[in-house]
């Protein structure tokens, strides 16, 4: 078996047929479509280096993050979960220049059918890769707005009638029925009318974009094999993950043994036999 070993980071995407995954291990990219089939192991050593500044922390917080910067930097914000409390218009943003680089800038809510539709929101520069790291099989921009903090509100506005939260067990079954996303789009459109009406007087019309010609778009995984029952593996409680790959979907590795999900160990130090 070849060994590596480096810090954990959430798998890189390549929208393909079928989306291709590389999983980095601090400066080396391990290509895993082509492992299919094959055992892999890894072994957690015990060691966490923060993400952003690489203390050697006991924790992760917030998916690979010491304490530390945990408190202070605003991608740690309870804001980037809820952006509709972006409070960097009242002048108590963690980090304000972060804030004009990342929350100021276009984004785009979307449809996605992951285990059934949901709503979401995205940076613009970041498609298709949220959609790919949620396993939605299906998905479809509906509109663009300004900042973050829209955003958000648009997104609130429409969980009233459609979920935003992804159930993984069921993405990671698979059999995830094919749905109509342009329809769904047009009545959430038509059952928000007032209230998107509401935002444009708020915001002006030209902040908010609807995006009625986009086309859906169709997400194919590698997977051999999906799990019919779904058993998590945690590497704080055992440190040791080894079986036959069977599958990428979403952040997740699915093997014989079980599921592992590799972004939940960010900046984890780990030894990976393949």
């Amino acid at each position: 078996m070849a060994s590596y070993s480096g810090h954990l980071q959430k798998m890189q995407v390549e929208l393909a047929g079928p989306v291709q995954y590389l999983l980095p291990l601090d400066e080396q990219r391990l290509p895993l479509n082509e492992l299919l089939g094959n055992p892999i192991r890894l072994h957690y050593s015990g060691v966490i280096h923060c993400a952003h500044c690489g203390r050697r922390s006991n924790k992760s917080f917030n998916q690979g993050y010491c304490y530390p910067c945990f408190t202070k930097l605003a991608q740690c914000d309870s804001c980037i979960v809820s952006p509709e409390k972006c409070h960097y218009f009242a002048g108590t943003c963690r980090e304000p220049e972060w804030g004009e680089q990342h929350c100021l800038v276009d984004h785009i809510v979307y449809l996605a059918n992951s285990s059934g539709v949901k709503v979401g929101i995205t940076r613009e520069s970041q498609l298709p890769t949220r959609w790919i790291d949620q396993g939605a099989v299906q998905a479809l921009p509906i509109m663009r707005v300004k900042t973050r903090q829209q955003s958000g509100l648009v997104e609130d506005m429409f969980r009233q009638h459609v979920a935003d939260k992804t159930n993984w067990r069921t993405m990671l079954k698979g059999d995830i029925e094919p749905v109509d996303l342009p329809a769904i789009r047009d009545a959430l459109f038509e059952r928000s009318e007032s209230k998107i009406s509401e935002l444009e007087e708020r915001f002006g019309l030209q902040a908010l974009q609807r995006l009625e010609d986009s086309a859906p778009i169709d997400i194919e995984y590698p997977v051999l094999s999906h799990p019919s029952k779904v058993a998590s593996l945690n590497m704080d409680k055992n440190p040791l993950v080894e079986g036959t790959l069977l599958g990428i979907k979403g952040q997740y590795l699915i093997l014989d043994t079980g599921v592992i999900n590799i972004r939940k160990y960010t900046a984890y130090h780990v030894e990976v036999a393949i």
